[in-house]
């Protein structure tokens, strides 16, 4: 996600706590909040899709996906 998306959430963070904010301004908030979100949980996605577990005998394997539903 581009800082200045970030530094924007902030801003209105910071405006919605000092004054409030108008429903356009809260809008905006969702929506970028949506997209940071929707950001970290890609970035966490691709750490774990890199991570490898490693036997006792050094043999290196995927870490194991889980389906949405919690189930293996």
């Amino acid at each position: 996600m581009e800082q200045w998306k970030i530094d924007r959430i902030n801003q209105l963070a910071r405006k919605a706590r000092a004054e409030g904010l108008t429903p356009e301004e809260s809008a905006e908030r969702e929506d970028l909040r949506k997209q940071y979100v929707a950001a970290v949980k890609a970035s966490l996605t691709n750490h774990l899709d890199n991570t490898y577990l490693v036997d006792e005998k050094g043999n290196k394997r995927p870490l194991p996906r889980k389906d949405r539903n919690g189930g293996k």
